[in-house]
């Protein structure tokens, strides 16, 4: 199981790799998140109240890179909007910023006077193969790659934010299983002043994080900020086995899931706020975004509006929810394998 370091940590780190590299074979799945969901829950579609946008905010590998502006009223004369960037999820192989998993998420920030972003990224393991616990180099640049991709397109974003009726002081990252590992990574770069961050301008840092089933990859042992980070909201199920819970490490390589993070903030006296979904799987990076869409508007009122300095655990145990997605990495790859 991957959600300790303590039995087998290469073996573990591998596991989660082989998830992480399905390479072509991702493309006969038919979604980009745990099955069921959408038979399940119902799923709004875009506010009729809502104006849809679309931009070009960089070009590489002369392929360009979009995000849409989602917002509500007059930007222009309603005053400056906080605003969220939301990057989807997929394993770094696949995925779409307009799935509709996340519209019911995105209609209640619009309905809250928050402009939305979502945007596409580079998908940095799509097609490779080449992996083991001796060579992380692809998952260390598909992450270097998406978390780039976010940063120039946060640049883009405050450079537009007059156009777009946005504070640039107030943008919130949040992000959906690879997603939430980009913009948990983002914050992490940014608040110890990584190279790859320098692009931003000096002294912008992101308002908030909102990671549904995210984790840091470090390369340098335990996860450490030299500056506080920003009010961080994590969901997570104790059960998944796609994302760590905990952490999974080889030497001082590892992924650092939401409780090991929750510990870190707790420790250093970080403003946080952790929701643990007990016995779930890797389901809560996305049902949060429709069962507990008030969770997460209180946080932003509560820790990035206001600024309160809370730290708040919370674990949650609903026997009438079954768990939909506690395939390992193995047994999820064996699924994905052509007859």
């Amino acid at each position: 199981m991957l959600t300790t370091c303590h039995s087998n940590p290469a073996l573990q780190l591998l596991g989660l790799m082989c998830f992480l590299f399905l390479g072509n074979a991702w493309d006969a799945f038919p979604q980009t998140v745990p099955l069921g969901i959408d038979s399940l829950r119902h799923l709004d579609p875009i506010s009729t109240a809502a104006r849809k946008q679309s931009f070009t905010y960089a070009t590489k590998d002369s392929t360009p890179l979009m995000l849409d502006v989602y917002r509500t009223g007059d930007s222009l004369t309603a005053g400056k909007k906080p605003c969220v960037l939301f990057v989807f999820g997929g394993a770094f192989i696949a995925g779409r910023r307009d799935d509709s998993l996340y519209n019911n998420y995105f209609n209640s920030l619009l309905a809250h006077d928050y402009v939305v972003i979502s945007m596409s990224y580079r998908l940095g393991l799509k097609g490779v193969k080449n992996l083991s616990k001796y060579n992380i180099a692809p998952l260390q640049k598909a992450i270097a790659m998406a978390v780039e991709d976010v940063y120039d397109a946060t640049a883009w974003i405050i450079d537009h934010a007059g156009q777009l009726g946005l504070d640039p002081d107030r943008i919130i990252l949040s992000g959906s299983s690879s997603g939430a590992i980009t913009v948990l990574e983002a914050e992490y770069g940014r608040r110890n002043n990584k190279p790859s961050a320098q692009n931003l301008p000096v002294g912008f840092n992101y308002a908030g994080i909102v990671a549904f089933s995210g984790a840091i990859f470090s390369v340098d042992g335990a996860v450490k900020f030299k500056v506080p980070p920003a009010p961080t909201l994590l969901f997570h199920g104790t059960a998944d086995k796609m994302v760590p819970y905990e952490q999974v490490r080889f030497l001082n390589r590892g992924l650092f899931g939401s409780s090991s993070l929750a510990r870190t903030f707790k420790a250093n006296g970080y403003p946080y706020y952790i929701y643990r979904a007990e016995g779930l799987g890797h389901e809560v990076s996305v049902l949060p975004m429709i069962d507990h869409l008030p969770i997460i508007l209180d946080f932003l009122n509560q820790f990035v509006v206001q600024r309160k300095p809370y730290q708040v655990d919370v674990s949650f145990k609903d026997p009438t929810i079954k768990p939909m997605m506690l395939l390992t990495p193995k047994e999820l790859f064996k699924k994905l394998q052509p007859n």
